[in-house]
């Protein structure tokens, strides 16, 4: 009677796990869906869970401070292509960390952030630079709008696009880095995971379509 029941339990299940499955499994560029829209599954929120929510097959970051981090694959991510759509509404502030790890509260001590800012005057870097190391000063999208945001690293060399153009290009020098006064130790290119930022109250930044692609 119970191996039955296992072997029809197997049986409920196995469609489940199949669409698992095939939801990881690579598209014909060699990009894995991370982000659908659908669930906020493989997203761990920090510190104020409240503040980053799935709204109509979006990732909106709207509250006090936290960072939905990717906890959906064990492997590190190294060298990758990271692909998502962004939409800021007016004068709103947030991040995509790259190469960093999960924290309960705080800023991301690890890894580097792409800064999300076309509106927000209080800080002069805007959308498409690597904070603090590669920065942009004029925003290359604007506010309410859907923008197609990527993320490349091969080695420590970084490419960020926003819609299809080149707005950072950078290449870690860590001993200069080192050196540099008030830059964070962690805030190296390594290895790691993804987050994305809700910054203040005051800012709403939408995520979707997430993508990565693993490269040699």
């Amino acid at each position: 009677m119970i191996r039955c029941f296992l072997l029809s339990l197997a049986a409920t299940l196995m469609p489940f796990a199949s669409l698992a499955a095939q939801e990881k499994k690579p598209d014909a560029h060699g990009f894995v869906t991370i982000f659908d829209g659908k669930s906020m599954d493989g997203w761990k929120v920090s510190e104020n869970q409240d503040t980053i929510k799935l709204v109509d097959g979006a990732m909106v970051a709207n509250g006090n401070r936290a960072h939905a981090f990717y906890v959906g694959d064990e492997k590190p991510f190294k060298n990758f292509h990271f692909v998502c759509e962004v939409m800021t509404k007016p004068s709103s502030n947030g991040g995509i960390y790259f190469h960093t790890k999960w924290q309960e509260s705080g800023w991301p001590a690890q890894g580097h952030e792409c800064q999300v800012n076309n509106t927000y005057d209080r800080d002069p870097q805007k959308t498409g630079g690597v904070y603090k190391v590669a920065k942009v000063l004029e925003a290359p999208a604007k506010d309410n709008e859907w923008f197609k945001y990527e993320i490349v690293v091969e080695g420590k060399h970084v490419v960020i696009k926003i819609n299809d153009k080149v707005t950072a290009d950078y290449t870690e020098d860590a001993d200069a880095l080192a050196k540099e006064k008030g830059m964070e130790p962690g805030r190296r290119v390594g290895a790691g995971t993804f987050a994305l930022q809700a910054h203040d109250p005051g800012s709403t930044v939408l995520y979707r379509n997430i993508r990565v692609k693993r490269l040699p």
